[in-house]
């Protein structure tokens, strides 16, 4: 997808009005967000987006009348174009699973800060997948494994051994001192492999790069490595 414009325009649901006026305050501070409206259950939102066609649907997983795992699903069957992005309060990793298998490209947990919100949404925007930062491993394992959430469509890239060898270990979940340490190199230069690497894999995050490995058979998380 590749779409150039000067806003993207955004609605977003939730149940909860405190928790609506401050994510619309928050959106309020990026210019290059324009809210177009809020829902209060999934059938709204449903109806808001046939009505406005966002590029962009902020929706909390945990809602009456239609939830945001249901309202993803009929959102993405009629509007495949418009990303999907899925809010929920806790790590709540078998709803986050159903999320992504209805349609969303990403989610967040609901203390994400304006940063994290804004990247999202200009990741989901591109058509591209996002994983909240905040993710435990597990939960990126069974990404990974979903089969209707895979990378599996990109261009292949090729690892040097060394680049290989720190990508197991940061799936593995050691910090860049432990694999400065074991690797015998410098923690910059750990560093600066971790950051080659996830330009390179075209992903934003270290949870990124761990569903990247292990969809395309660089970690196998039963072998161990």
């Amino acid at each position: 997808m590749s779409r150039v414009q000067t806003e993207i325009s955004v609605i977003m649901a939730d149940d909860h009005e405190i928790f609506r006026d401050g994510f619309r305050l928050m959106l309020s501070k990026s210019p290059f967000i324009k809210l177009l409206a809020e829902a209060e259950n999934g059938r709204e939102l449903v109806k808001l987006t046939e009505a406005l066609q966002p590029d962009v649907v902020i929706t909390d997983i945990k809602m009456p009348v239609i939830d945001g795992i249901e309202a993803a699903r009929i959102i993405r069957e009629k509007f495949p174009h418009i990303g999907i992005i899925g809010l929920s309060m806790f790590d709540e990793e078998d709803l986050i699973l159903e999320m992504l298998d209805a349609g969303a490209l990403g989610y967040l947990i609901k203390n994400a800060d304006k940063d994290e919100v804004a990247d999202a949404i200009k990741t989901v925007y591109k058509g591209e997948h996002y994983y909240c930062r905040t993710t435990s491993h597990k939960l990126a394992h069974m990404i990974a494994r979903s089969k209707s959430h895979n990378m599996g469509k990109r261009e292949k890239v090729e690892f040097t051994e060394k680049e290989i060898e720190v990508i197991q270990l940061i799936c593995k979940e050691l910090t860049n001192k432990e694999i400065a340490d074991q690797l015998f190199l410098s923690v910059r230069t750990v560093e600066g492999y971790r950051q080659r690497i996830l330009e390179r894999m075209q992903v934003k995050n270290t949870v990124g790069l761990v569903v990247y490995a292990i969809n395309h058979g660089l970690f196998n998380p039963k072998a161990g490595n």
